[in-house]
């Protein structure tokens, strides 16, 4: 989440001019390149459509059908592209330090823990596109990604729409709680990555000694 709700808002307000389809197009496509191009604030749009929710400015249903229906379509592009072509991709390189055993095994480990990977996915900012491709490449379940990446979208998409609805008279506060939300989650992501990245390297040079 990269740009404040008072300027999607504002956004918002500007479209509304043309008419509410718009608006509902606007949420659509939002919520659709989310996850083709990470930057994109799609999780703000959400938060201010609670917000245009409680305002009886858009109507509930239908934003929640259009927030739903675009966010899972594009997962499920960006699923499908790393299971057609990421896996062999990758077999075929073998890299040093991404290798074939290093894909079956991740395979494995996703079939145990995949649900929950899936569940808590939308709730990993910044790398949900990471995760569905992953994913793609280590050939997870078709319906099982769909089923549970829906119930990822249902309990983060539903928490912002009612963070939203709830705060329509305050955007600063909700924008408070975004900046604290970033200032917690980025450090222990970027902090885990860095410690698997340390990790594998550690491991792949003590295996060629």
């Amino acid at each position: 989440m990269y740009d404040s709700p008072s300027q999607v808002t504002e956004w918002l307000d500007l479209i509304f001019s043309y008419g509410s389809g718009w608006v509902y197009l606007a949420l659509f496509i939002a919520c659709f390149i989310e996850n083709i191009f990470p930057p994109f604030p799609g999780d703000t749009f959400i938060l201010v459509t609670g917000g245009l929710i409680a305002a009886h400015r858009l109507e509930p249903v239908m934003s929640v059908s259009l927030i739903l229906t675009g966010g899972l379509a594009s997962v499920m592009i960006m699923f499908s592209l790393g299971r057609k072509y990421g896996r062999d991709y990758f077999m075929k390189k073998n890299y040093k330090y991404f290798s074939a055993e290093d894909i079956i095994r991740f395979e494995n480990n996703l079939h145990k823990w995949g649900a929950m990977l899936m569940i808590f996915s939308r709730f990993v900012v910044g790398f949900r596109s990471i995760i569905a491709v992953g994913a793609g490449i280590g050939r997870y379940h078709p319906i099982k990604m769909f089923f549970y990446s829906l119930i990822s979208y249902i309990l983060f998409s539903g928490l912002l729409l009612y963070v939203g609805y709830a705060l329509v008279d305050n955007f600063d506060r909700i924008t408070y709680y975004i900046k604290t939300y970033n200032t917690i989650a980025w450090p222990l992501i970027i902090g885990s990555i860095l410690a698997i990245i340390i990790w594998k390297v550690y491991k792949v040079r003590k295996n060629n000694q």
